[in-house]
């Protein structure tokens, strides 16, 4: 419908013959619902130019993110100073927002005059004066010696990268003060307040006007996801889907967008409906070119437009008899506000007089009437055109939720709409009819933006507040080089007590012999039979081994469970089981009738007498099967073979996994003389020289031992770096009080100091809403292969909330970010105590052999270290950090574990046939 038919009953005294004069004048100016149609879907373009990365520099709706990521929950509290800085005046306020039975908001205001030498002087000037205003405030309040947050409300474009910096884009709405754009404001108002020295604020959140007005609407009306300005300027903005804003890391969660929809059109993409009487208004502007749309809807230039079309209708003799005073040509003497008055249904005709009266153009009754009519063309199509891009909006937020309806509130402000007789009915009524699938509350905001920027500021309080709690837990797990020296250097002490024969029995590294002289020459052949215990999967291996000039390795495996009741039931179960696992195999490769050499990789410490004998010192890694400690394994292993009476093996060697690792990368890399597992325990072993082993016989080459470096710490030489996590984790751990370095860098702990720190953070209400969930309680639910998931550069946190959810835990986008935070900071500490221990034994190996510079490759297995981001990296690091005279390369072992037991079987074979020639 056009507007000359709403408009009918407006006319009824005016000759036909000049009402369609001034409709055919004013055509341009009248839109139909299609073009307002047309108008949307361009809008709903620019929008999306403006969201996307390489569109963006070019786009003229910059869409710009405000960092605030909800509307108010009801949880803010606290006293708060609010500045409102977006016309001639600026507006102060202190708003108390306490949570009595409800939540409430008491607020007090001043207004202060900004000058307009001011408006068009020099930025310190300007900022000078804010804060001048601010410390009166203040002083006024009786708060001069107390530092509280601050909201700043700029009603400027400004690109922000959090939520308190600004940096001002372009000056709008008549301001041109110098030496701004391109600032972050936040830092020239610090900057004066400084100057002054007496008072102190905290700046915490700045804030567009829009946004300001959504928040207070939000208060009231937690639906409130829109806020629009119509005033002297105008603007929206809208709570958009973080995945689809480019320019912000992460994809979680929603963020509010400052569309700044006043530039839509710079680009020439309104020209078509812009009319003679906007390119003349634009032309006189102080920024000629920019705010199209603005300057065709706001408030600023309305009455401007019309005394334009006044004029020149006037020069046609179309109004006035053809008078055309010195008034009438003054820029700026026909009001918005002249608009309002006469557009008001019963003393309209009459302010009609009055103003044009004052004009000096003697109107007469037809002049007002036509007056009156082309006051309602102007304003009808700025509602129109807002009502078109409100309505590309919600139509956004419609699409974005997937929804067939949307129900929603807009926040709205602003002169104009306030104080329009007519505006906000025509737009209401045109929005329902452009977007009829959403349902539209219009709320007015009543105390401005100053409230909204205060809540933004009790929620940014809020978040700093938890943010800085939060760090100083974490702080906890950040080592210092200095606290890294201090481990190497304690870990070399132990070395030392494992390996002196008076403090072996007290020493808490036991530095086990493992009876392993030298490592593969390469002259190896034959076919062996390997086993793997060394946590729930057991693993039974052939392996063929070829020497000559192609050597080459061949493997045949098969993994079984073990089941947890057999971990932890009789050591005679365990083995049995252990012996039915060997007899499949064997079945399996049609090899049940020969006499094949075995060995046996025992993940667990040992405390060995020959190649072939190892009694286990304890169980480690969940095992607790009875009847095995201080037992010898390859007796228990021969012990079930023989009640089985199935088959018959030749136990060559019992090897640990961190030396079968060191053996097969020694295999391709004679300068492998270290082996590290970095996985579901945590172990290393290295050649030490022989003389240094004072618990074997023999001084002359060397010997592998088996350092058994888990258990470090034992002795409380760690209590100062351990943290209540890692109390409350060795509390309820199957072996309290032992193993406790393993228990800080290993992947079976891991997860479960991350799970701690989670459920502390959540009864802190930092996370998850301060709920607890069921499965946060569980135990071992936080396995660490998600700590390598949650970390991994390329996942986004979308993915970090499906792991979430997928432990049930209903995460937000905070939450997400927290948790990953979390993960990083254990697994780094993880890979960092890791590090020191491997200095300690580079250093170590250097200084035996009196070396200034070592060349040493480590041998590494273990999952924590294959498959988590950063730990190998970090490891590195601290590695070269720590022992700067070593040059450390670390080699990942193909299979250790197998390969390496068959490989000292091999050795042990080779070496027993020596001994027997000889």
């Amino acid at each position: 419908m056009i507007a000359a038919q709403l408009l009918a009953y407006y006319f009824t005294e005016l000759k036909d013959d000049q009402v369609k004069k001034i409709d055919k004048y004013l055509y341009s100016m009248r839109f139909s619902d299609e073009t307002l149609r047309d108008i949307m879907s361009r809008f709903r373009m620019e929008m999306e130019k403006g969201l996307g990365r390489d569109t963006n520099p070019t786009a003229t709706v910059k869409m710009l993110p405000t960092f605030v990521r909800s509307i108010p929950d009801g949880s803010e509290k606290g006293d708060f100073i609010a500045l409102d800085l977006g016309g001639s005046n600026f507006r102060i306020l202190r708003v108390k927002v306490s949570h009595e039975k409800k939540q409430t908001v008491q607020m007090e205001s001043q207004n202060y005059e900004t000058p307009e030498d001011i408006i068009h002087g020099s930025g310190s000037r300007l900022f000078d004066h804010v804060a001048e205003c601010l410390g009166d405030f203040m002083e006024k309040q009786n708060i001069k010696d107390k530092k509280l947050p601050v909201g700043f409300t700029f009603s400027f474009p400004c690109a922000q990268t959090k939520l308190d910096e600004a940096v001002l884009l372009t000056w709008t709405k008549r301001f041109k003060t110098s030496g701004v754009e391109g600032m972050d404001v936040v830092k020239l108002l610090n900057k004066a307040i400084k100057k002054r020295g007496d008072y102190d604020a905290d700046i915490m959140a700045v804030v567009n006007d829009t946004v300001g007005t959504m928040m207070t609407c939000g208060f009231d009306d937690q639906r409130c996801e829109v806020g629009i300005i119509i005033g002297t300027g105008t603007n929206a903005c809208y709570m958009e889907e973080l995945r689809h804003i480019d320019l912000v890391e992460g994809d979680e969660g929603r963020m509010c967008i400052n569309t700044e929809w006043g530039a839509f059109g710079d680009d020439g993409m309104l020209e078509d409906i812009r009319t003679e009487f906007d390119r003349e208004i634009d032309r006189g502007s102080l920024n000629p070119g920019k705010q199209l749309f603005e300057k065709m809807v706001s408030g600023m230039y309305m009455g401007e437009l019309v005394r334009l079309i006044l004029v020149k209708m006037a020069k046609e003799g179309l109004l006035f008899e053809g008078r055309i005073t010195p008034e009438l040509l003054t820029k700026g003497k026909f009001e918005t506000k002249h608009i309002s008055a006469i557009e008001k249904t019963k003393e309209g005709l009459t302010k009609a007089k009055e103003i044009l009266t004052r004009l000096g153009v003697e109107p007469s009754a037809d002049d007002c009437i036509a007056v009156q009519h082309v006051c309602a063309i102007v304003s009808f199509r700025s509602a129109n055109l807002i009502a078109a891009t409100l309505g590309a909006i919600l139509a956004r937020l419609k699409d974005n939720k997937n929804i067939p309806r949307l129900r929603t509130t807009v926040g709205i402000d602003g002169s104009l709409y306030k104080m329009h007789p007519q505006y906000s009915r025509r737009l209401h009524k045109t929005v329902r009819r452009l977007v009829p699938e959403c349902d539209v509350r219009f709320l007015l905001s009543e105390s401005g933006s100053g409230k909204g920027a205060a809540l933004v500021t009790a929620w940014a309080s809020r978040l700093a507040d938890q943010t800085r709690q939060i760090a100083e837990t974490l702080a906890e797990f950040r080592l210092t080089q200095e606290q890294l020296l201090e481990v190497k250097k304690r870990m070399l002490t132990e070395i030392q007590n494992g390996l002196s024969k008076k403090t072996q029995s007290t020493a808490t590294v036991k530095m086990l012999p493992t009876y392993v002289r030298s490592t593969p020459d390469g002259t190896e052949n034959g076919d062996f039979l390997a086993l793997d215990l060394g946590g729930t999967n057991f693993r039974v291996l052939l392996v063929k081994i070829r020497s000559g000039k192609r050597r080459t390795v061949e493997m045949h495996n098969k993994i079984y469970a073990i089941p947890i009741e057999v971990m932890q039931g009789t050591g005679e179960e365990l083995f049995d089981h252990i012996v039915a696992c060997i007899s499949d195999f064997l079945d399996y490769m049609g090899m049940k009738n020969a006499r094949l050499p075995l060995g046996f990789t025992f993940s667990f410490p040992c405390r060995q007498t020959s190649l072939d004998a190892g009694i286990l010192v304890n169980w480690t890694k969940g095992f607790k099967a009875t009847d095995c400690e201080g037992e010898d394994v390859v007796n228990l292993l021969r012990e079930g073979i023989k009640r089985r009476e199935e088959f018959d093996l030749d136990v060559v060697a019992v090897v640990n996994d961190t030396v079968g690792t060191m053996m097969t990368c020694a295999y391709e890399e004679p300068t492998c003389e270290v082996g590290l597992i970095a996985g579901t325990g945590s172990n290393a072993c290295y050649m030490e020289e022989m003389r240094n082993i004072e618990t074997v016989d023999g001084d002359e080459g060397r010997m592998c031992v088996n350092m058994e470096w888990g258990a470090f710490g034992d002795s409380g030489c760690l209590d100062d770096m351990r943290t209540q996590y890692d109390r409350a984790v060795d509390d309820l751990s199957l072996n309290p009080g032992k193993q406790r370095y393993e228990k800080m860098c290993s992947g079976m702990y891991l997860g479960e100091i991350v799970r701690n720190i989670l459920i502390d953070l959540t009864k802190r209400g930092f996370l998850f809403r301060g709920q607890i969930s069921e499965t946060l309680k569980t135990r071992g639910i936080f396995e660490t292969k998600f700590l390598s998931q949650i970390e991994s550069d390329r996942l986004a946190l979308l993915q970090v909330r499906s792991i979430l959810q997928h432990l049930g835990l209903d995460s937000t986008c905070d939450d997400s970010i927290i948790v990953k935070e979390v993960c990083g900071a254990v697994s780094r500490r993880a890979a960092q105590l890791c590090g020191a221990g491997m200095a300690a034994v580079v250093d170590k190996i250097r200084e035996n052999r009196g070396l200034d510079h070592l060349d040493i490759t480590v041998g590494v297995d273990g999952t924590l270290y294959k498959l988590h981001p950063h730990f190998s990296p970090i490891m590195h690091q601290t590695v070269k950090e720590l022992a700067p005279k070593c040059n450390v390369n670390f080699l990942l072992s193909e299979d250790g574990s197998g390969k390496g037991a068959a490989l000292i079987t091999a050795v042990g074979c080779r070496m027993r046939e020596q001994e027997q020639k000889s």
